[in-house]
Parts: structure tokens; sequence; C-alpha cells
């Protein structure tokens, strides 16, 4: 069995890695687009502290729940490096009716998800013990479950465990091959690539893919403006995740590196620049939430385009009309949390198998049946 995957960010990566381990022969295209997701995403993996829960949360929790099994299968593979690591995270607030209703609302989600790990809530001096950054107005409920990982890391990762097995990797745009009523396979730069079943994890560029087939999935670009901090001297290895209420988020990496963000630009388009507005916006929200970080260097601004769907689910399944056409993708803002696992899904529903997770929710039919 041949399976094309188009796009190598993180879905797909992690679909053709799944595929693989099963002995199918995979072939992943992509074009390398700048403003990819994965490649600028921050990495935040705690999908049970949401505080807002719609369509699709049940597979975020199951996504989170899975990243320390598929840590041990790169183990395996020869991947240690793969940038996951469990480093907790503080909902902060300076309202204490507020942190106690996150207490509330993460004790009883704990009942389900166990991986949520334990919960305390601590004053505004416990709270800077963990991230000194943190305005001394702001107490915190610490949940020691959360994780972050580098988008970037974890898809090479994949990519590299995958070939080891025998993945082909082409770069350039593929066009669906439509033959009569089926996919047939993708045409790379003139080469006819044919396959037996077609993964499309193609993110914002995803409408583009399936247009040959008159397929129109309402996934549209959601720009986000994400920040990079350095700060000197300060070991930031183990600085958990911080949640404000307002949506935005700091996370810190090793090597005295933090992040911030981030802008969710809905009908932004493609447009690719960093805007004032956007600096502004990412600034304001750290510096209020982080004083601290006043003194601390901006390396950079990154965008990324969210593939962004109405409801705010992602899009896991077969095609309507298509079964060899399976889809990835429409992971929204959380697509580092939900694009790993999702790539399992796909390779299952590939192989025919029952996925392991009932995708009714997040399937593509949901749009065509409105």
């Amino acid at each position: 069995m041949r399976v094309i995957v188009i796009g190598a960010g993180i879905g797909g990566a992690s679909c053709a890695y799944h595929l693989v381990r099963r002995g199918v022969e995979v072939v992943v295209v992509d074009d390398q687009v700048v403003g990819a997701a994965t490649s600028a995403g921050a990495g935040i993996v705690s999908p049970w502290t949401a505080r807002q829960v719609g369509p699709g949360f049940g597979l975020a929790a199951r996504a989170g729940a899975y990243y320390p099994t598929l840590v041990e299968l790169l183990g395996e593979d020869g991947e240690q490096d793969v940038s996951f690591e469990i480093v907790g995270a503080l909902a902060v607030s300076d309202s204490d009716a507020d942190l106690a209703g996150v207490v509330e609302r993460l004790t009883e989600r704990a009942r389900q998800w166990p991986e949520l790990g334990e919960i305390r809530r601590l004053d505004a001096a416990q709270a800077r013990q963990l991230f000194p950054p943190l305005s001394d107005e702001l107490g915190a409920v610490h949940v020691s479950g959360a994780g972050r990982v580098d988008g970037r890391v974890l898809r090479e990762a994949l990519l590299r465990a995958a070939q080891r097995r025998g993945l082909r990797c082409l770069t350039g745009r593929a066009g669906l091959l439509v033959e009569g009523e089926r996919v047939r396979g993708v045409v790379v730069d003139g080469e006819r690539v044919e396959a037996d079943a077609v993964v499309v994890s193609a993110g914002a560029w995803t409408p583009e893919v399936l247009a040959p087939l008159g397929v129109r999935l309402p996934i549209e670009p959601q720009r986000g403006q994400i920040s990079h901090f350095a700060v000197p001297g300060a070991d930031t290895t183990a600085w958990p995740v911080v949640l404000p209420p307002t949506g935005h988020y700091l996370l810190a990496f090793p090597g005295s590196h933090v992040v911030a963000g981030a802008t969710r630009e809905t009908g932004s388009g493609f447009d690719h620049r960093v805007t004032a507005e956007g600096q502004r916006e990412v600034l304001e929200h750290a510096l209020r939430v982080a004083p601290g970080l006043g003194a601390a260097t901006l390396t950079e601004t990154r965008v990324g385009f969210r593939p962004a769907t109405p409801d705010g689910a992602p899009i896991v399944g077969s095609l309507d009309g298509h079964p060899e056409v399976v889809l990835t993708t429409g992971f929204g803002p959380a697509g580092l949390t939900v694009a790993p696992f999702a790539g399992r899904l796909a390779a299952q529903l590939v192989l025919g198998e029952e996925p392991e997770v009932a995708l009714d929710e997040v399937a593509p039919g949901r749009f065509s049946r409105r």
C-alpha cells in the first residue's frame, strides 16, 4: 500500500510516521511555504486548562494525554530529543473569585483527565518563585501536568524517524491526480505519483489543495504574531507555562528563552508582515502579566497562519464521496497539541481501522450537512 501525505507540518509528519511504523509505503509532499503554523507556534500542551470547552475538546484532551506515548515511540526509533517536557502551568489572575472558579473547574476535569496532574492554589510570591518576571499582583492556580514542545524540533524528529523506516520526501506543490471519480495520487512538478490513498494535511492551504474536487471547506488563514525574548542570566529551563484570562500566554524554553503570544487575526489572509498593532498587542499583554520581562531582549517575532474553522474544531476524517482522501487539518491555535494525535487517527482511517476516538464532531462532512 502506498499513501501520499500532502503537508509536512506536525499533522502530516505524525501521520506519515504512524503509517510507516505499520509498514506502509509513504511519500510526503511539502512546498515549504512561508508562514506554516508548525514553524511559528508556541507549543503549549495543556488542553485540560482551556477556559472554554467547545466541539473537539475530547479529542484535544486525548491528544494531550498521548504525548508521552509518542515520545516513547520516537525514543524506540532513536529520537531522544523531541523537545517535549512536562513543566506545569500557571493560570494567573488578580481576582480571588476567578482563581476559585479555576480550581473548581480543573478539579472537576481532573476526575476524567488525571493527566492534568496536581492542582495547587498559589499566592503571588509563590507564583513568582516559579516564573520570576510575573506581576506581584497576580495569584495563580498551578497544574503539574501541562507541557511544552518546540514544533520545529518535534516535526523534524518525526520525519527523521519515518525516513529511517523508508519515508520518501518530495519538495514541491502537490496537485491532486483525479481520474474518473477517484483520486489516484498527485502530480508534483510534472511528476506523477500514484497512491492508494491521499492524506491532506495542508493547514491553511487545504482549500487550494481540494479545489480540483469541487470541495469547499471553510478553512481560513488566521494570522498569529508570536514574540521571542532572551532573558540574560535567567535559567528558564523549568519555568512553567503562564495562562492569563485573556487567552494570551507566556512560556519558556531552555537557554534564557521566553515566548509571548499571540494575536488571533481572523480575516488576515496570507499577509506575512509583523504589524505595529500586532507587536503592540503582544508586548502589552506580556508586560502586563510579566513586567519583569521589560528588560528582556526582543529577538524575533514569528508569523504563522493557523487553519481556522468556523466552529473552532479541527477537521479529521475521510472526505465525503472520496474515501481515499483523508483530512487532518483545521487545528487553529491548538495545532501543536492536537495534530500529533490527529495524525495517528488519520493513519488508522487510511488503514481501514476504526479510529480509537469518535470523530463525529470533527468530521469534514459536518460542514456539508449544515
